[in-house]
């Protein structure tokens, strides 16, 4: 099984704010059924130089099947626990100078979320992340993370990756 999670992905980072038990933006006439898969696309994104890279960046998917399974809910009806799995290959671009690469970010992962907008991903495989300045384990940029491994979200978004067996590459270096 294969799964896209984009953490440094804004807009995923969003929608998972927004689907947060106690989010202000929550939509809470629309959560998903436990039990039903459902598509899970990703969102193109820009970042502004500095911000993961020391460049611009656009990341925009160029293949993206990746699906999500609820599989527990909060008495809301926002998800609780939800499985994501299938095929993600990003295109990494530098706005500056029009470099591009891809990105396998087709892992697998359990994620699970808790009232206070922090959450945890169990993950097999590989799945591209988004680092600040100090805010993580990583130093700033836009990372893949491959092979078993736990990422524990602050409710600001800081990672704390957990490696039980893997590699790390931060694909800003591909695109410099």
């Amino acid at each position: 099984m294969r799964f896209r999670m984009s953490v440094a992905v804004a807009s995923v980072v969003a929608a998972v704010v927004a689907a947060l038990p106690g989010s202000a933006s929550a939509a809470p006439e629309r959560h998903p059924a436990p039990g039903a898969w459902e598509p899970a696309p990703q969102e193109p994104f820009e970042m502004p130089a500095g911000a993961r890279c020391e460049f611009a960046v656009r990341v925009e998917p160029i293949v993206d099947e990746v699906r999500k399974l609820t599989i527990d809910t909060y008495p809301d009806g926002a998800p609780k626990r939800e499985l994501f799995t299938g095929a993600l290959i990003d295109r990494v671009t530098n706005l500056e100078t029009g470099a591009t690469s891809t990105a396998d970010a087709s892992g697998t992962a359990l994620v699970v979320y808790r009232p206070d907008r922090s959450m945890t991903w169990y993950v097999t495989g590989p799945v591209l992340l988004g680092f600040r300045e100090n805010a993580g384990t990583l130093p700033k940029g836009l990372w893949i993370v491959d092979g078993r491994f736990r990422v524990e979200f602050s409710p600001t978004y800081d990672k704390t990756i957990t490696m039980l067996h893997g590699t790390t590459h931060n694909v800003c270096t591909d695109v410099d």
